[in-house]
């Protein structure tokens, strides 16, 4: 039986990410066919791995989240001092092999570290570069970090849910960065 190609085959994509909206939309990449490679600190790791269950055997540990897993598989992983010379080099490295970098840091962090979109052309002309964070890139909220949690309520679902003689509700996990990661992955193949 002949195998169908997917959607993604041949594509490579190095991932700048934590928590979930980025990572959403390498692993529906990965999922896909891309290649995709995880660059992630050392001294830093994703939140995901270490403050969100749930854990293997109830034991919170880096490699041990479920939470991590289900957002991270099919996917290679690295890691790399983005504040060394060295690791900068190496991030630009790969990136002249990637067709899509994915970023979701504050916003001005990958110009800080000169991984912005105008440096990574200077590496690769026609790289894909989706930055994905709380309020945008630009505008008079972009300065403002968050998370999802946030923007469930900046948008007005925390009103929704709950009882109405209580407080409003929070959504339970980063729904609002499940929706961002559609939308970011549509943006990337429409690219």
């Amino acid at each position: 039986m002949e195998s169908k190609k997917q959607a993604f085959a041949g594509i490579h994509v190095v991932e700048f990410t934590g928590f979930a909206a980025g990572p959403v939309v390498g692993k529906h990449m990965a999922d896909h066919g891309a290649e995709v490679v995880r660059v992630e600190s050392a001294t830093r790791p994703d939140g995901f791995r270490t403050h969100y269950p749930p854990f293997k055997d109830d034991v919170p540990g880096l490699n041990r989240s479920g939470c991590f897993a289900i957002f991270n598989n099919d996917k290679y992983s690295m890691t790399l001092n983005l504040r060394r010379p060295k690791g900068i080099e190496l991030a630009k490295r790969m990136v002249a092999w990637a067709d899509v970098v994915i970023e979701n840091f504050t916003p001005g962090t990958m110009k800080k570290l000169g991984l912005d979109y105008d440096s990574l052309c200077q590496v690769k002309p026609d790289i894909i570069m989706l930055s994905t964070c709380n309020q945008g890139q630009t505008g008079p909220h972009a300065s403002h970090p968050g998370f999802g949690s946030h923007l469930s309520s900046l948008s007005g679902f925390t009103n929704l849910i709950g009882y109405p003689d209580r407080p409003p509700a929070i959504l339970y996990g980063p729904y609002i960065d499940f929706i961002g990661g559609g939308y970011g992955m549509i943006a990337v193949a429409a690219a």
